[in-house]
């Protein structure tokens, strides 16, 4: 229940994240560098959402990547 709890923390996150970085796209058309950009996203707490967001998903899925690995490791021993 807790992973899947997080996972669906992390989607919101992420996807509050993604919506702010392309809100402040639109600096880039009045005048902003690309690295002004880069500068000014880097210190906004909204955008971090997205950094904490893909740790949530990463987080909540890390047994099943675990156990797909795993399993697909197992199929090829088999087919030998």
């Amino acid at each position: 229940m807790f992973r899947i709890l997080l996972y669906i923390i992390g989607v919101i996150f992420t996807s509050l994240g993604l919506f702010f970085i392309i809100i402040y796209l639109n600096l880039l058309t009045i005048g902003y560098s690309f690295f002004d950009f880069v500068k000014f996203i880097s210190r906004r707490a909204e955008v971090w959402l997205l950094i904490i967001g893909i740790i949530c998903i990463a987080l909540s899925l890390e047994r099943w990547i675990k156990n797909e690995l795993l399993l697909r490791h197992n199929l090829k021993l088999v087919r030998k």
